[in-house]
């Protein structure tokens, strides 16, 4: 149903299909590094009310899990390797995460911030 209407809308817009649905799509990326122990940035800020993608790649030799209570996420990192998480759409605040394995060192915090509107 929403391809045939993103089909349409391009259509429309005497657009290419490939430029209607990557504008629908797309998506904003942010990338945590794990590396002894420690997740770097360890805060991250992203916009509101948008889903967005965080890339974690673990540089450790160990395997660790991303827990967040506040994100409702949990996801096993293994050594050597990115992981995808997908977050939001959220509300403005802040969302804690760590690592289960590592829960003293490896914290980090999403800041989730209203988009600027200055121009």
């Amino acid at each position: 149903m929403l391809r045939t209407k993103v089909s349409s809308l391009s259509f429309a817009l005497g657009l290419p299909l490939a430029t209607c649905s990557f504008a629908l799509w797309a998506e904003e990326s942010y990338t945590i590094i794990l590396k002894n122990h420690l997740f770097t940035p360890a805060h991250v800020e992203v916009p509101a009310n948008r889903k967005v993608k965080l890339i974690i790649e673990n540089q450790d030799p160990q395997v660790e899990e991303f827990d967040s209570f506040d994100l409702n996420r949990e996801k096993v990192l293994f050594p050597n390797r990115k992981s995808v998480i997908y977050i939001g759409p959220l509300a403005p605040g802040e969302y804690s995460f760590f690592g289960e394995f590592s829960p003293n060192t490896a914290q980090g915090i999403v800041i989730v911030k209203e988009p600027n509107n200055a121009s």
